[in-house]
């Protein structure tokens, strides 16, 4: 019974560190892509294009680190 005790306080906290973490990651990574979109804002794009240009370079921005991680993930 004991030993039940202990396994399940280990899960927990194991959960809750691995949580933790999970979440400090989330808040990096939005963090990272705020501060891209924050300096798109920062450059007042003089139109529409330059402006779009800015968002699709972002975006492959993101598209190549989505792939580097499916790719380590499968690695």
């Amino acid at each position: 019974m004991a030993s039940q005790d202990s396994n399940a306080a280990f899960i927990k906290e194991y959960q809750d560190r691995f949580e933790k973490k999970l979440k400090e990651h989330e808040i990096t990574l939005l963090e990272h892509w705020k501060a891209q979109l924050d300096r798109i804002v920062s450059m007042r794009p003089d139109s529409i294009a330059s402006l779009q240009l800015q968002l699709t370079k972002t975006s492959e921005m993101m598209a190549n680190r989505i792939k580097i991680l499916k790719k380590e993930s499968n690695g």
